[in-house]
């Protein structure tokens, strides 16, 4: 019986997982992203972390229909091939955001998006349907190519 009772006198271990001082801390680091976040709406502060407008440079518009997880058919507007991919790697990635960004505003159907590029060097993946933007010079070299020919292509 002793045994028993020395068991439960001792600290529970769940109870030690996370220390008290850093739940403290994480509260402390989510109000504080609160406060500024208000400050700046409060204050009209501009924005800082937009990319820098340009100039059309070159656009069109592409329709991406995704046959799996890894494949992907790249259509003109006009419905013309461009592409049929079964490992389409980036434009895969494209197709399933601008996807997922349709089913939150509940577009039917598979609009074109449109691929612009600004005299800046910024590349962008616009869905007028969902208003999604995708500003695919961030994702590195290699991905900005692959998407590049495909706005080069006849």
């Amino acid at each position: 019986m002793s045994y028993m009772k020395a068991l439960a006198d001792r600290p529970s271990r769940e109870r030690e997982m996370i220390p008290r001082t850093l739940l403290w801390a994480m509260l402390g680091l989510a109000v504080s992203a609160l406060v500024i976040t208000t400050f700046a709406v409060l204050t009209d502060r501009p924005h800082v972390g937009q990319p820098a407008p340009g100039k059309v440079v070159a656009e069109r518009e592409l329709i991406l229909q995704g046959k799996s997880a890894q494949a992907v058919t790249v259509y003109a507007a006009d419905g013309t091939l461009i592409a049929d991919m079964d490992h389409g790697g980036f434009v895969t990635v494209i197709q399933n955001a601008i996807q997922r960004a349709r089913t939150v505003a509940r577009v039917q159907g598979n609009p074109p998006i449109r691929i612009v590029r600004y005299d800046n060097g910024r590349l962008v993946a616009e869905d007028p349907a969902s208003g999604a933007s995708i500003e695919l010079y961030a994702f590195g070299g290699d991905n900005k190519a692959a998407v590049e020919r495909l706005l080069d292509q006849p």
